[in-house]
């Protein structure tokens, strides 16, 4: 919505725009609708742009901490990428105080993981936690089990409990389903079916995927009983699905996807995976995004330590297609420390982007932020005696495109776009307060309005029916021509003919007229027949532009 408010005055009147969307707070307060997620704070789409946050799966069983350290610094750090939402992966065992957690307690835990999302809030950033890490009764959630157990839904249930009246937090309610394979037989040890995923019963390894099968399975939770859990605690926000094969698969997620209308399908995209292929996403995953939001909550680039395309090429996919993306991890980890894990690593210790996936993900995030008009500005000069020039001005980026409007006393008197970031016009023998708005374009906004006094000028007597008309003198023009929308004032000028500059004096003030090249131009007065341009445009503005 554009409004117009005329500063009267003589000093540069600026008016400053809102903050980008990505750096508000309150954090967004995000809610699906058909498919997308939208803000319900603004009703403006959501596009969820974030990364994964690791450490509370696994530090309080590793027996070092909650989590690694964090700060509303790093919080802050994160939302000037344009990082609108943080995944943050939770350990079962931790939240729920199970044998397993070897530092600290359950209730220090639960404050940890709050602290720090609080903080995320405080910084403009919505939060997704999810369950990553989880085990059946009697087994330490050490690592990650091929689907949910019946903890899982008391865990469900406290979690959403304690963040039912935070809009900014969603859920992940299962990070990767997947399937296990017994090398030793060359057959599956497990395979996890659409139909045990959304309900449950069948059994599963009790080991988690990085440990030796044993025999010993426990009775699957299906994702239908999670979303009720949830929804019995009196949480209402989003719930996020992921599919089978590691949440690779989204083939059977719309037919097997539980009865909620809040849901959002997670989506795992790594190289190596069955579904990493410009192909299969058109034939996959843009189908499921056709009908609900579709995030890729975890990918990466897994294959290099010296490029990014995958993530490139995923990204300019995505974006195309309405997919949000969250990559793994906002973490600093070294070459050094673990081969492996630093090849995922956004970031260097002073959260500063680590090469090549945090500098292609930083730069891909630069280039998605909206540019904004930050002020406009309107100055005026003297030009003469009868006229003054004006200046409007629109600055926070480079060569702004778009148009600005005009008025003086309020009424409209032109649209021009900008040349340079600026529009000059030249007002001759006209009185009161000339305004500016910029119209914004594209993804800019509009801004609101600056203005400023005309200088008082000697007023011309002129005959009726004449109009005051305001023209735009825009540099790099080949010459002064009329503005045809003004048939009060009318140039008369022979085929052929290139006008030029050139200044005449005119009663005592130099005006700029148009002139062909062998006769000069004349203005047609209404009842007054054919005059020279001297004796009657002191209440007119002339018009100049390229030809």
């Amino acid at each position: 919505m554009r409004v117009l408010a005329a500063v009267v005055g003589v000093v540069l009147a600026a008016v400053l725009l809102p903050a980008p969307a990505f750096a508000a707070s309150p954090a967004p307060t995000p809610v699906v609708v058909g498919n997308q997620l939208i803000d319900s704070r603004t009703g403006e789409g959501f596009a969820p742009h974030g990364a994964n946050w690791p450490g509370f799966e696994y530090a309080c069983v590793q027996g070092w901490g909650y989590s690694g350290s964090y700060s509303p610094a790093e919080a802050a750090a994160i939302a000037s990428w344009g990082i609108n939402v943080i995944r943050v992966p939770l350990n079962q065992s931790c939240w729920l105080g199970l044998p397993g957690m070897s530092y600290g307690s359950a209730a220090g835990y639960r404050a940890a993981v709050q602290a720090w999302v609080g903080q995320l809030n405080a910084a403009g950033v919505a939060v997704l936690l999810d369950l990553h890490w989880s085990a059946p009764a009697g087994v330490a959630a050490t690592g990650q089990r091929a689907m949910a157990d019946a903890q899982s839904v008391t865990f469900w249930s406290s979690v959403a409990g304690s963040f039912k009246s935070s809009p900014s937090v969603m859920f992940d309610l299962f990070n990767e389903p997947y399937s296990r394979w017994n090398d030793a037989t060359h057959s599956w040890a497990f395979q996890l079916t659409w139909d045990c995923w959304q309900s449950g019963g069948c059994a599963a390894p009790s080991v988690d995927d990085t440990q030796p099968l044993t025999g010993a399975t426990y009775t699957v939770t299906g994702m239908s009983a999670l979303v009720a859990a949830v929804r019995a605690a009196g949480a209402s926000q989003p719930l996020w699905l992921g599919g089978l094969n590691y949440s690779n698969d989204l083939t059977g997620w719309l037919a097997h996807r539980p009865a909620d209308d809040q849901l959002v399908a997670s989506w795992h995209n790594y190289i190596g995976q069955g579904c990493d292929t410009l192909a299969c996403w058109n034939s996959q995953i843009a189908p499921v995004a056709a009908v609900v939001p579709v995030v890729a909550t975890e990918f990466g680039q897994n294959s290099s330590t010296t490029s990014a395309g995958y993530m490139d090429g995923f990204m300019t996919w995505a974006d195309a297609h309405g997919v949000g993306y969250l990559p793994w991890a906002w973490w600093d980890v070294q070459l050094s420390e673990d081969r492996g894990n630093s090849i995922y690593a956004l970031i260097n210790p002073d959260f500063s982007p680590k090469a090549p996936n945090g500098t292609a993900y930083f730069a891909h995030l630069a280039a998605l932020k909206p540019r904004s008009a930050t002020s406009i500005a309107v100055t005026t000069l003297p030009h003469g005696t009868f006229s003054t020039r004006v200046t409007v001005t629109v600055t926070g980026m480079p060569d702004p495109p778009g148009s600005v409007e005009l008025y003086l006393g309020g009424v409209l008197l032109t649209t021009r776009p900008l040349s340079g970031g600026t529009v000059t016009i030249l007002a001759i023998g006209a009185s009161g307060t000339v305004t500016a708005r910029y119209l914004g374009t594209g993804t800019i906004p509009a801004s609101t309005s600056a203005g400023q006094a005309l200088q008082a000028l000697p007023v011309q007597p002129v005959s009726p029916g004449v109009p005051v008309v305001v023209g735009v003198d825009e540099p790099g023009g080949s010459g002064l021509v009329d503005d045809d929308s003004h048939p009060g004032v009318q140039l008369d000028r022979g085929p052929g003919q290139r006008s030029r500059e050139r200044a005449l004096d005119c009663a005592g003030e130099r005006l700029r007229l148009a002139l062909a090249e062998r006769e000069q131009h004349e203005v047609t007065r209404p009842h007054d027949g054919r005059q020279p341009l001297c004796d009657a445009v002191h209440r007119h503005v002339v018009l100049r532009r390229e030809e």
